[in-house]
C-alpha cells in the first residue's frame, strides 16, 4: 500500500485541492485492482452536495485512515492545525467539560481536503455551529444484534415510522447505516438540550419496543438483549456521533451510508451501495434527503410520553456510556448478572 503517483489537484466549489499519493490503494478488496485514494476522492466529488447537506455547519469528527483499510486508523475529534483557514470551526463541549474546536465544513471542498488526509467517515454531531448545545436532529439508530440482520432493522424501521408520526406527527428520513443496520433521522426545533433529546429517543424506543417485544429493545446490556434491534438511546447522548449520509464505511468494497426513501426501504440492500454504485444512483436521482432540513419538528409529545412512562409505569432514565460522569437520575452502572451475583 506504497504512495503512488504524481500529485492531483481536483477542483471542487471554486477551490483547488491537491491530493498527494492518488494511487495509494484504500480498499484492497474494492474491484480487480482495489480503489485508490483518488476513487475515494471522486466519490467524495459526486456525491458533493449531498454530503455537505449532511455536514454543512455540523461540528465533525474524521474517522481516518491514513494508510487504507487494514492500517491504523483513530478518530480525529480536534480541528488539525494544518486545516485551511476557509474551514470554520466551533467549540464543542464534552461530556467532562473539556472543549475543542471542530471542523465545521461549509463547502464540498472542506470534505475533499479531510479525503486528502485518509478520512473515510464524516461523524458530525447533531447541532449546527451557531447552537452547539441544542441538538437540531433526533437520531434513532436500529442496532441490529447476533442472531438478527437487516431485514429485522428494516421491520422495525417501518414501525418505527409509525411511533414518529403516532407523537408529534415526526417525520423520520431512513439510511444504511453502511453495515448490517439502519438509522433514521428527524429534523427538529433547536430548543432541547442533549439530555432531553436523549429522553426524547428513549421514550421512542420504549414505544416501539412495546409494540415489537419480541423485535425490538432498549436493554442497554447486552446480556439483556437477546436476538433483537436495539435501540441505541445513547447515541443521542452528547459527543456521540453516527456516521453522516454518503460517508465510506471501514469495510471491504467501500460500502456507504445510503440515504433511502420510505418507499426503498425493505428493497434496497446495504450491499447495494458502495463508491462505484452511489454516483450512478445519485446522477440519477440525486440526493433523495436533500429537503430534510425544510422542516423542523417538535419533540413535546415525545417528552410528555416519556413523563407518562415515569409517572406511570415506573420507567425512569437508562445508564450513559462508560465514559460519562455519573448523570442526575441514572440508574446503577452495573451489569445485570453482576448485581446480583453482589447481592
Amino acid at each position: 500500500m506504497g504512495s503512488k503517483g504524481a500529485a492531483v489537484e481536483l477542483e471542487a466549489g471554486g477551490r483547488t485541492v491537491r491530493l498527494s499519493s492518488p494511487d495509494k490503494v484504500y480498499f484492497p478488496d474494492g474491484g480487480a485492482t482495489g480503489y485508490s485514494k483518488l476513487d475515494v476522492a471522486n466519490y467524495f466529488l459526486a456525491v458533493g452536495d449531498g454530503i455537505l447537506r449532511a455536514l454543512r455547519d455540523r461540528p465533525t469528527t474524521l474517522e481516518r485512515y491514513p494508510e487504507g483499510l487494514g492500517g491504523e486508523h483513530f478518530y480525529q475529534k480536534r480541528a488539525p492545525k494544518n486545516m485551511p483557514d476557509w474551514i470554520p470551526t466551533a467549540t464543542i463541549t464534552f461530556p467532562s467539560g473539556r472543549t475543542a474546536d471542530e471542523m465545521c465544513p461549509t463547502e464540498q471542498a472542506a470534505v475533499l481536503w479531510a479525503a486528502q488526509y485518509g478520512t473515510l467517515t464524516f461523524h458530525p454531531w447533531p447541532v449546527r455551529r451557531d447552537h452547539p448545545d441544542h441538538p437540531d436532529e433526533l437520531r434513532i439508530d436500529l442496532d441490529p444484534q447476533p442472531g438478527t440482520e437487516y431485514g429485522d432493522a428494516v421491520h422495525a424501521a417501518r414501525e418505527l415510522r409509525a411511533v414518529l408520526h403516532d407523537f408529534g406527527g415526526l417525520r423520520g428520513w431512513p439510511k444504511t447505516s453502511g453495515g448490517r443496520g439502519l438509522h433514521v433521522f428527524v429534523p427538529i426545533e433547536p430548543r432541547w438540550t442533549f439530555v432531553e433529546v436523549r429522553r426524547a429517543a428513549i421514550a421512542c424506543g420504549r414505544e416501539l419496543e412495546r409494540r415489537m417485544p419480541d423485535h425490538v429493545t432498549t436493554a442497554w446490556w447486552k446480556e439483556e438483549r437477546g436476538e433483537r434491534i436495539f435501540v441505541d438511546f445513547n447515541q443521542t447522548a452528547r459527543d456521540r456521533t453516527i456516521a453522516s449520509a454518503y460517508s465510506i464505511r471501514a469495510r471491504p468494497n467501500a460500502p456507504v451510508s445510503a440515504p433511502l426513501t420510505w418507499d426503498e426501504v425493505g428493497d434496497a440492500l446495504p450491499r447495494d451501495f458502495d463508491i462505484m454504485t452511489m454516483p450512478k444512483r445519485y446522477a440519477e436521482v440525486g440526493d433523495v434527503h436533500a429537503r430534510m432540513d425544510e422542516e423542523r419538528y417538535s419533540l413535546e409529545a415525545l417528552l410528555e410520553l416519556a413523563d407518562k412512562d415515569a409517572k406511570d409505569r415506573g420507567l425512569g432514565d437508562l445508564p450513559y456510556p462508560p465514559e460519562y460522569p455519573k448523570m442526575p437520575g441514572e440508574p446503577k452502572r452495573v451489569q445485570p448478572s453482576r448485581a446480583r451475583h453482589e447481592d
